[in-house]
């Protein structure tokens, strides 16, 4: 079985990881979208609405998987049998982050990282764009699936 990790904190989802996670499906028997706990960092969403938005957007997809993981990824990945771990990039800078952790994470195991480009017309959203929009009273409908609910 092909099985990837989709890492990351998802606060919130967006539709740029939708695009990814539904590219994706394409090319693994089976995604585990994994939130990834950081005690020290402030979340906008609690670790409980951000499990429970991207279950309601994947709830008919039978190859999602949706759980938590605290340490190392790729730990994780070796838990969870998963010989994949899924990255998106939306640019350049995205590209040079996510190589540098790539070739770390190739070096302490034997996982192979999958990058993906965002779809053109998504590669401008961010989870920190949308807290942005979302703190100062916007419209975020077109930047997240219809799950993520603004207090």
């Amino acid at each position: 079985m092909r099985r990837a990790v989709f890492p990351g904190s998802f606060d919130p989802i967006t539709l740029g990881h939708y695009d990814i996670i539904e590219r994706g499906l394409t090319l693994f028997d089976e995604i585990i979208i994994a939130i990834g706990i950081n005690a020290d960092k402030k979340y906008m969403f609690s670790l409980e609405e951000r499990k429970r938005f991207i279950q309601e957007a994947f709830k008919s997809e039978s190859k999602i998987k949706v759980m938590t993981y605290k340490g190392l990824t790729v730990d994780f990945c070796k838990q969870q049998d998963a010989d994949f771990i899924l990255r998106g990039l939306r640019n350049p800078a995205d590209f040079e982050f996510e190589k540098a952790i790539a070739h770390t994470n190739r070096k302490m195991s034997e996982i192979e990282t999958v990058f993906l480009l965002t779809s053109s017309g998504k590669s401008y959203i961010s989870s920190s764009i949308v807290r942005d929009v979302i703190r100062n009273g916007g419209n975020v409908s077109g930047l997240v699936p219809d799950t993520v609910k603004v207090k």
